[in-house]
């Protein structure tokens, strides 16, 4: 399958929905705190998106091939849980991290964007995760410009995630993304640079790096959605989706209390 190109006015339409989903993961962030339910957070996105943004909930019924349809609107994935996680009636507590993975439609165009959050306080090693892993969502991004390769992504977020102790999860990557959910192309976060496609301006992808406290080892629940380490050990994401552009980067799912870039230049 090839990568597709975008035109300026494709890209525009994925501006809107890019902020628009960078906009839920501002509007739900003051009701993460002690005692409520990722339920309860599923809820209060899904009708925001639905009344307020007038935008459709990609995750809902999503059915990828050999995948039951997902059944709720957001992912919520706590602590040990990588990603995908269904929100569920455990209310969170003091120490939790969770990761809010939030997917627009508005006018057939996709906007895909996850944030960190931290359940009151949490561990030095709990932060210090989620930290990290945003670093390496902005190191990954600093590698976007076009005529260099997508390998650069990953062959940064790689070494950083490593340098401090930690792992990269290898089954699940970035992708490209558009009038479709998923697209070409697969963008890992890990691997040698100078490989891969060479990146164009127009190409539209997420970059999501998922980085474990422990081992990069994964398994699946018996839900078929959710994701866990291995050895139990907490793990981290943040994303955002971008475009190439014709002199870098731009990324379309900032908003406007998105954690800023660790690495201002």
């Amino acid at each position: 399958m090839s990568i597709t190109i975008k035109t300026p006015a494709e890209i525009e339409k994925m501006r809107l929905a890019g902020r628009l989903a960078g906009e839920v993961l501002d509007y739900i962030g003051p009701f993460v705190k002690p005692g409520v339910t990722t339920e309860e957070l599923d809820r209060l996105c899904h009708d925001y998106m639905i009344e307020v943004q007038g935008c459709i909930p990609a995750p809902l019924h999503y059915a990828p091939p050999g995948y039951s349809p997902y059944p709720k609107s957001i992912c919520a994935s706590v602590n040990h849980q990588v990603c995908h996680g269904i929100p569920n009636e455990r209310p969170l507590k003091k120490g939790d991290i969770v990761n809010l993975d939030i997917t627009t439609i508005k006018e057939s165009w996709h906007g895909d964007s996850s944030r960190m959050f931290v359940v009151g306080d949490a561990s030095i090693m709990a932060k210090r995760l989620v930290r990290v892993t945003h670093e390496c969502l902005w190191i990954g991004i600093a590698q976007v410009k076009p005529g260099t390769r997508l390998g650069n992504i990953g062959a940064a977020i790689q070494r950083h995630a490593e340098a401090n102790g930690f792992s990269v999860v290898r089954e699940f990557c970035g992708h490209g993304i558009g009038r479709k959910f998923h697209e070409e192309p697969q963008v890992l976060h890990y691997g040698k640079g100078n490989e891969g496609p060479i990146m164009e301006p127009g190409m539209v992808f997420t970059i999501e790096p998922m980085i474990n406290a422990g081992k990069a080892a994964i398994s699946e629940l018996a839900d078929g959605w959710t994701i866990v380490t291995r050895d139990r050990s907490l793990s981290a994401q943040w994303e955002h989706t971008i475009t190439v552009t014709a002199d870098g980067v731009e990324v379309l799912t900032l908003s406007a209390d998105a954690p800023a870039n660790p690495f201002p230049t």
